[in-house]
């Protein structure tokens, strides 16, 4: 049985992670599973923006499972770290927006798949963090790195050293989440979201990810060489004549038909 559930509508995919009852913690089959379903939908032309989500009312992601990590042996968890870290790659390499509906626990490999996602939203009951060291470990799937280049370097000491667990406002105000909203109505806030990024150019979309991402890890010059050449690349195709005449002519832009 499946594990991960998709439904694609209107250039959006949903990918809901869907073992509720283990407050859809990650096990090593639920990331192959997981890895294969994003890879397919990166790859899907349909698709513009995707939201992963977990099901039910308590847990986006919950972290990873510890029962099968208990068993492991040193060569099974670094078996097991390398297909989280393939998968968080996958999720921010993404030349499609990813955007975290955060309806719950986010913890541990649930906070760092988070993490990789373009932009986070949380409901009001959600929460976030990274307690590892509370189980003689430490974030394996890219916390160590992503955690302090989203809110800083002293917050992530003081989140992962202390293993604290942050509610949705606390996430909000140190910039960990894009937006609050209530439970309820957290889906159909981030449907509203994927919808109006749909609105603008998937090319300009992928190049601006792509700058920022390659950015992060080159010093100034380097990244503004970067931005440049993905500017000018964008006047080779009519996506940006698209975008320039319907500026003038004072209409929406007809990107994606």
């Amino acid at each position: 049985m499946s594990l991960i559930k998709i439904n694609n509508e209107n250039g959006i995919s949903e990918i809901t992670i869907d073992r509720p009852e283990a407050l859809n913690a990650m096990n090593p089959e639920v990331v192959a599973e997981f890895t294969s379903v994003i890879q397919d939908t990166v790859e899907n032309k349909e698709t513009g923006v995707i939201i992963i989500t977990g099901a039910g009312d308590k847990a986006f992601i919950a972290g990873a499972d510890i029962k099968s990590m208990q068993k492991m042996s040193a060569e099974e968890a670094l078996a097991y770290g390398k297909a989280g870290q393939k998968l968080t790659m996958l999720i921010e390499s993404s030349p499609k927006p990813v955007i975290a509906a955060v309806n719950g626990f986010a913890l541990g490999g649930g906070c760092e798949i988070a993490m990789a996602c373009h932009i986070r939203i949380a409901s009001e009951n959600a929460s976030f963090g990274q307690p590892e060291v509370k189980l003689g470990l430490l974030p394996g799937w890219g916390g160590t790195q992503r955690l302090p280049k989203i809110i800083g370097v002293g917050r992530a000491n003081e989140l992962i050293t202390t293993g604290k667990i942050i509610n949705a406002e606390e996430a909000l105000r140190i910039g960990l989440a894009n937006g609050v909203c209530p439970h309820d109505e957290l889906l159909s806030n981030v449907r509203k979201m994927a919808s109006t990024i749909l609105r603008n150019g998937p090319r300009a979309i992928a190049s601006s990810l792509h700058c920022i991402q390659e950015g992060l890890a080159a010093p100034i010059k380097e990244g503004l060489e970067i931005e440049v050449q993905e500017f000018s690349k964008l006047f080779h195709h009519d996506e940006r004549m698209e975008g320039l005449t319907a500026f003038i002519e004072k209409r929406q832009a007809n990107f994606r038909d």
